[in-house]
């Protein structure tokens, strides 16, 4: 792990600690795993390189999408066997996504990525999730789960992303699921991806595990404060929060394609 810290001192816990409740929080809140605050933070700030971070980030989320959900469950909000489903997709293209994480140009994915997100984001303003609405099973719907599992177990494994970035937007979009069942949903399909991204990159050496679980201990403590916020929010309000929450990361995606363009030249 040569692109990692080697001080490990007072300054590099505290900081994945900090990492930990951001990550948490929003977790709770979003229904994300919280790799999209994970890993640009311990590339700006700890000075990892970007695929060791991607691979430290998804090790850190297992522990925090497992109490996320634990807090959604709670409130009757995970679907159960449509969750599974997405993990059966997710396990085997996060696999795929960690065989190509080293072959990849970075700057190609983090592109294709923004461009995937903006549409995502003018799409949460034509959209209102209902909190009634469920997600029945028809072969339509299982097929598409499959195919949203794999996409998403692809882009796991290359960006460090639990993948509910992904799965939150398209559930509620195209499958017209409730805002706080696609969260909760989200959360239980990112902890068998999570675990089958990290084995894969725990054989490529490319995972700093005391340093995801720091992150992942610390986020487990305020990823239930993100998802009581979540029940208080109206679904309008939320899909005005997480466009907002997507801008962010597709500004950030954008300007690290750029800086990484120039630095290639």
């Amino acid at each position: 792990m040569t692109d990692a810290p080697t001080a490990r001192d007072a300054r590099f816990v505290f900081t994945c600690l900090g990492v930990g409740f951001v990550a948490g929080l929003m977790s709770g809140l979003f229904g994300v795993g919280g790799g999209t605050v994970v890993v640009p933070l311990l590339v700006l700030v700890l000075g990892y390189g970007q695929r060791l971070a991607a691979g430290t980030s998804l090790a850190a989320i297992v522990p925090t999408a497992a109490v996320g959900v634990i807090a959604y469950a709670v409130n009757d909000s995970v679907a159960w066997i449509p969750a599974l489903i997405l993990a059966a997709g997710a396990v085997v293209g996060a696999q795929i996504g960690t065989w190509l994480l080293p072959r990849t140009p970075v700057t190609v994915l983090r592109w294709g990525f923004v461009g995937f997100l903006v549409i995502v984001i003018v799409s949460l303003f034509l959209v209102i999730p209902s909190r009634d609405a469920g997600l029945p099973l028809t072969v339509v719907t299982v097929l598409g789960l499959v195919a949203l599992g794999v996409v998403t177990g692809i882009l796991a494994g290359l960006l460090g992303v639990g993948g509910g970035v992904i799965v939150v937007p398209v559930l509620l979009l195209l499958f017209g699921t409730s805002d706080l069942l696609a969260k909760g949903t989200s959360l239980l399909m990112m902890i068998p991806t999570a675990i089958s991204g990290t084995v894969g990159n725990l054989i490529r050496k490319n995972v700093d595990l005391p340093a995801a679980a720091i992150v992942g201990i610390a986020a487990c403590a305020t990823a239930p404060v993100g998802t009581w916020l979540a029940t208080l929010v109206d679904p309008q309000l939320g899909n005005i929060l997480f466009a907002a929450f997507l801008t962010i990361i597709a500004v950030q995606m954008a300007v690290r394609a750029i800086r990484g363009r120039k630095t290639a030249r």
